[in-house]
């Protein structure tokens, strides 16, 4: 299995490849802001055919290049269908004067044009994405926004691992994604780690939105998130 990934943007997103190995079909998780020169870095280093985009949630750092990636790879688009509307509208899961200060932080006078990309599918609880050998399972976590979601892969490697899970902004190393920004719910977060991430296997590694790796096991000791709603 071939894994790999880098930060982009100005809130260092990080942006993930996952295929069977160098010349395959790959998965490319959340090509946020500032990403779409790294991804073709990528994808050239390793010979990778993009087959799908996967969007763990609607926020402009996890997916602004997502419309370049599939148009410029003919790949679509996955995202759940509470988030969907935020390919288009990105600034609409922020508040106006939180959009108006991005844009000055950003130096930009007006944002660009957003359009759904020509191929959207509904990533919905359950689901199972085929992407060249792998498959992804979809787990719709709400409470960062309303359509977060979690994607797990089976690892195949070395590692005592059993699966991978890449987990956006829902869950982080020794944390959990905010849920004071529009969309949020605390309580749906609290619902989510209790019935989605609290059954996981020790050993399923969690690859986050921000930050660096951590697992099931580790976050059940030490996050006080998962603690709470363990009690």
């Amino acid at each position: 299995m071939l894994l790999t990934s880098f930060p982009a943007g100005p809130l260092q997103a990080n942006c993930y490849f996952v295929s069977r190995g160098p010349g395959a079909g790959c998965a490319i998780v959340d090509p946020g802001m500032d990403s779409i020169e790294g991804i073709r870095q990528v994808v050239a280093e390793h010979n990778l055919r993009p087959v799908a985009v996967l969007i763990t949630h609607g926020h402009f750092d996890h997916m602004w290049n997502a419309q370049d990636v599939a148009a410029e790879f003919g790949c679509p688009v996955w995202i759940h269908p509470a988030d969907r509307h935020l390919l288009s509208d990105p600034m609409a899961a922020i508040s106006g004067q939180s959009a108006a200060m991005l844009r000055s932080q950003l130096g930009m006078t007006d944002l660009p044009d957003f359009t759904e990309p020509a191929d959207v599918r509904d990533a919905v609880d359950g689901a199972e994405i085929e992407v060249d050998g792998l498959t992804f399972t979809v787990d719709h976590v709400p409470g960062h926004t309303p359509g977060t979601v979690f994607y797990r892969v089976d690892y195949d490697g070395p590692e005592d691992v059993s699966q991978v899970m890449f987990s956006g902004d829902f869950l982080f190393a020794g944390s959990i994604g905010r849920t004071d920004l529009t969309g949020g719910s605390h309580a749906e977060m609290q619902q989510s780690l209790r019935d989605r991430v609290l059954p996981l296997a020790d050993d399923v590694v969690v690859l986050p939105g921000h930050g660096g790796q951590t697992s099931i096991g580790r976050e059940r000791a030490t996050n006080p998130f998962l603690a709470e709603v363990a009690s």
